[in-house]
């Protein structure tokens, strides 16, 4: 059972044994994980414990971990003015045959339910004080310094990607040149905020990336709700219309529409027209 989660292979979670790894963590971390509170995503397993605290357990793939480390959620614990549940502890180790990583972190518990999946298919009803908590944290946040790189969908995010992205699904000699860059959760999105008390949580990717990223990656996970896509962009208005945010939207928009893009996917057509729009007002300076 070991061996089936540590093998250097793409896995799923949600269907693969790991109660091996689940009596690691309780041991280590001295706690005993609630199994009622389970919940079980594609790469990480989380749950509540009999500490009233929340353990995240993620697997990664040793050369998906850059050399400034993967302690994300703990290095996070440092920023100042931005809701996000506290950092308490973590275990990390490497599986025997030497391919992947697994870590825990114990964290403070949510303020409330996860607003949705990662992508919505109807709008949430969450009050104007709520977005107001959203603004000031990724404002707070953009303000900070660090030497950390983002590294969204596990993928360090450097000039030479964004291009490569945007170049392989747009045509045209576009100028895809970022010049502000700033610190980011760099995976945005409605399965990682709580509502109606807002937080902002699962920060192992964070770190410096283009201006409007974030703002970005949340118009994305929307798209498939027009109203809630129009309120994303503008209550980031300011991040959409500098010029990095219009490149970080069409990076967005190249992994919607990009070589696995499913033809049913409702975010595919409002991705189009929005690159389009976008492409123009780049080529226009």
């Amino acid at each position: 059972m070991a061996l089936s989660v540590s093998m250097g292979q793409a896995v799923d979670l949600r269907v693969q044994p790991v109660d091996e790894v689940l009596d690691r963590v309780e041991r280590s971390l001295q706690v005993g994980l609630l199994p009622e509170t389970m919940v079980r995503k594609r790469r990480s397993v989380g749950a509540r414990t009999d500490r009233d605290t929340w353990v995240r357990i993620e697997r990664r793939l040793l050369d998906k971990i850059s050399d400034q480390g993967w302690n994300g959620t703990e290095s996070a614990a440092r920023l100042k003015g931005i809701a996000q549940p506290g950092w308490y502890g973590c275990v990390v180790w490497r599986a025997a045959d030497g391919q992947v990583m697994w870590r825990a972190d114990e964290t403070e518990l949510l303020p409330g339910a996860p607003v949705g999946s990662a992508i919505l298919s109807e709008a949430p009803e969450l009050p104007d004080d709520w977005w107001e908590a959203l603004n000031a944290s990724l404002d707070a946040l953009a303000t900070q310094s660090t030497s950390r790189i983002a590294t969204p969908d596990t993928d360090t995010i450097t000039q030479a990607l964004i291009t490569e992205f945007i170049r392989g699904v747009f045509s045209g000699d576009l100028d895809t040149t970022t010049e502000r860059w700033v610190p980011a959760h760099a995976d945005l999105n409605w399965a990682n905020m709580t509502a109606p008390g807002f937080s902002l949580f699962d920060w192992e990717d964070w770190g410096n990336a283009p201006l409007g990223l974030d703002s970005a990656s949340l118009w994305a996970s929307s798209l498939a709700v027009p109203a809630l896509a129009d309120r994303v962009w503008h209550e980031r208005r300011s991040d959409f219309e500098s010029r990095d945010g219009k490149v970080m939207t069409l990076f967005v928009c190249s992994k919607i529409l990009g070589p696995y893009a499913h033809p049913e996917d409702p975010r595919l057509e409002p991705a189009r027209r929005m690159a389009e729009q976008v492409i123009k007002e780049l080529q226009a300076g």
